[in-house]
């Protein structure tokens, strides 16, 4: 397993590891930004945290857990439950200006497409 991305170290599209990089490239990895999602309103225990994931195969939800706890953005409760800590918090409240902005996306691509007309066959002139 490769550690996960760090600030200031080299990461997959960056050689400085520059601290957005970083962060993109944890953000990138499979399943992570949807455990951050689903650990947004409550602390969530392994099996329902799984079963929110869409029932993800426990070894990738353990090993994202590691990574996400090692980066400080998820930590267990002494009742084994996962949380956000206040830098997972901050990631969320982030986050969510992205989903703001991919609605927009959404929007604008559906108004533009309404405005074309239907494709049709090529032309044969």
């Amino acid at each position: 397993m490769t550690p996960p991305p760090r600030p200031n170290r080299p990461v997959r599209g960056s050689s400085t590891g520059r601290p957005l990089m970083a962060a993109l490239d944890l953000f990138g990895r499979r399943w992570i930004l949807r455990i951050l999602w689903e650990l947004r309103d409550e602390p969530l225990g392994f099996r329902p945290l799984q079963q929110r994931c869409d029932n993800m195969s426990s070894s990738v939800l353990q090993q994202r857990l590691t990574e996400l706890q090692e980066t400080l953005l998820v930590e267990r409760g002494t009742d084994g439950a996962y949380r956000l800590t206040a830098l997972g918090r901050d990631a969320h409240v982030e986050l969510r200006g992205l989903v703001a902005w991919s609605d927009r996306w959404a929007a604008e691509l559906g108004s533009r497409a309404s405005e074309r007309p239907a494709a049709g066959p090529p032309s044969s002139a």
